[in-house]
């Protein structure tokens, strides 16, 4: 294999909560993960729908919010050394020879594992793009649905368009490098939380961004991005621009993954309920992407499922290896990989 090629025991697509507990179940059986997500950060659903939503069905947990059950997973998953791969989508899976996957993302990431796991919930979320008229044209070219790098752009003319928190979050973190920053939102009200709301507002009265109302119904450009028109009412006006970044939310689309030779029901994924495999071997699925009889798309159920499938792909990638199913609370062995032995 070539050295740019990432080495590891297990890829798992998607870092929501039943991805992150997967981290857990592996690492307590010594499978070093990298998580791949097309989301900026870690949490899925939980963290991009409904981070301040109180979830009522976790065990042990009588409310919980869905950015508060993010960082207690990712704490818990924090021993094993996970590596994340953010604002990043699965392009290719393929098995070879030796029963192991070459995996490629979007952005040219390539990894050779000896398990892959899928845990997307229902898919993969994409970024819903604005009707503005050629804007294909111009995507790499100065149009982008996510921020992969801050340095991209540091001294551009940048207009970000949206009302939600990843509008006004990406608004106060680009201002001190971006040339000039607009943010243009259709009505003077917001969708995001208070406290940036409050910071945008601040940097508009300070003058270090300009906020507009309206939208953007036109993109002008013949070798990349340079200007956007604004439409506001009857009013239209030009303003110099050469990154533009749309936030419309996300939609939830299968995407891919439909092309990984998977045999798939209702855009679904079947697997048995011993291994939580799919038709391929080698490929496990858990959460709510996956399907069986009696399935509940619940994120406990999603923890049962990891718990299975860790059990399982052990046994396919190191066969030679004798498994022996330890207790956490019983296990010195287990408690100090968690580092939490005492040794008095």
């Amino acid at each position: 294999m070539s050295n740019n090629i990432i080495e590891t025991d297990v890829v798992i697509v998607g870092a929501g909560p039943v991805g992150l507990f997967a981290v857990f179940e592996l690492g307590l059986i010594d499978m070093k993960c990298h998580l791949i997500d097309i989301l900026d950060k870690p949490g899925g659903q939980c963290a991009e729908l409904y981070p301040q939503k109180p979830i009522y069905d976790i065990p042990g947990f009588p409310i919980i919010s869905g950015d508060g059950l993010t960082k207690g997973l990712l704490e818990q998953a924090a021993p094993f050394e996970p590596e994340y791969h953010f604002s990043r989508m699965v392009s290719s899976l393929e098995k070879q020879a030796d029963g192991t996957f070459i995996v490629k993302t979007d952005a040219d990431d390539i990894f050779h594992c000896k398990v892959v796991v899928i845990a997307a919930g229902g898919g993969s979320f994409m970024p819903k793009k604005p009707n503005i008229p050629n804007i294909e044209i111009y995507e790499g070219k100065g149009v982008a649905y996510s921020v992969r790098e801050m340095e991209v752009y540091r001294g551009k003319d940048l207009v970000i368009v949206g009302g939600g928190d990843s509008a006004l979050d990406w608004t106060v973190n680009l201002e001190p490098i971006a040339k000039s920053v607009t943010l243009i939102h259709r009505r003077d009200g917001f969708r995001a939380a208070p406290d940036s709301v409050n910071k945008m507002r601040a940097l508009s009265e300070a003058g270090k961004i300009t906020f507009k109302l309206g939208q953007v119904s036109e993109l002008i450009g013949e070798n990349g991005l340079s200007q956007v028109v604004i439409k506001n009412k009857a009013e239209f006006e030009t303003i110099d621009c050469n990154a533009l970044l749309p936030f419309f939310g996300l939609t939830m689309k299968l995407g891919p993954i439909a092309d990984w030779g998977l045999n798939l029901e209702r855009n679904l994924i079947p697997v048995d309920t011993e291994k939580f495999q799919s038709s391929v071997e080698g490929i496990y699925s858990i959460g709510d992407i996956n399907s069986y009889p009696g399935k509940l798309k619940l994120i406990l159920s999603g923890f049962h499922e990891a718990a299975l499938m860790a059990q399982s792909a052990v046994r396919y990638a190191y066969p030679e290896r004798k498994v022996i199913f330890q207790y956490t609370t019983a296990s010195k062995d287990l408690q100090a990989k968690l580092g939490v032995l005492d040794n008095k």
